[in-house]
């Protein structure tokens, strides 16, 4: 009896491939997973670095309210002196001389959306805008609609909706000035994360 005729010997190449095909799919799931997971802490440190410079402004400038029920955050990198009267962005102020900005040097992004802040009942939140993909795979505006009569704080700590391994995708912030916390309190741990990723 050859070898080739021997029924074992035949199934060598199609255990190999399989063992190829595995391992092909192991690293694409892999993959897979590490993007999700550096999706979550980009969105969960954006998010807490927001809610930090929101809770700063807010003790010192005072933040009245804002225009829209979803205001896009492009304004934080505008100067003191670059903006009249006391509207900077769709924000309102109620102190607007101590206005420190630019809070950040380039407003922060993710999949070339800026995050927003929308109004519902329960207040004022930042959260990613409409078009952004979680981790979980939902799209905001689709998936996962933000308005007014939502609870997002219930959503905050669900991992299927806006939280990420525990950790929120949304932050509640303090306005008409009322924010008791020092900003000195407020930091941001910073997390490493692929260029390639962001």
């Amino acid at each position: 009896m050859t070898p080739y005729k021997n029924k074992s010997f035949r199934l060598y190449p199609i255990v190999a491939i399989a063992i190829i095909c595995g391992l092909i799919g192991f690293s694409i799931f892999t993959f897979r997973a590490r993007k999700a997971h550096d999706k979550g802490l980009i969105l969960s440190q954006d998010i807490a670095r927001l809610a930090c410079i929101f809770q700063k402004i807010d003790a010192t400038a005072g933040i009245a309210g804002f225009d829209f029920a979803k205001n896009e955050i492009n304004f934080l990198n505008i100067k003191k002196d670059g903006f009249v009267g006391s509207e900077v962005g769709s924000m309102n102020l109620i102190r607007p001389a101590r206005w420190e900005g630019p809070y950040v040097t380039e407003v922060s992004s993710l999949q070339e959306q800026n995050y927003m802040i929308v109004h519902t009942k329960q207040g004022y939140f930042i959260a990613p805008r409409d078009g952004v993909q979680l981790p979980n795979g939902k799209v905001i505006g689709k998936g996962i609609i933000l308005d007014e009569n939502v609870d997002i704080e219930s959503m905050m700590q669900d991992n299927s909706l806006l939280a990420h391994n525990g950790a929120p995708l949304a932050a509640k912030i303090n306005i008409s000035g009322t924010s008791s916390e020092s900003s000195e309190e407020c930091k941001v741990v910073q997390v490493q994360v692929p260029e390639d990723e962001e």
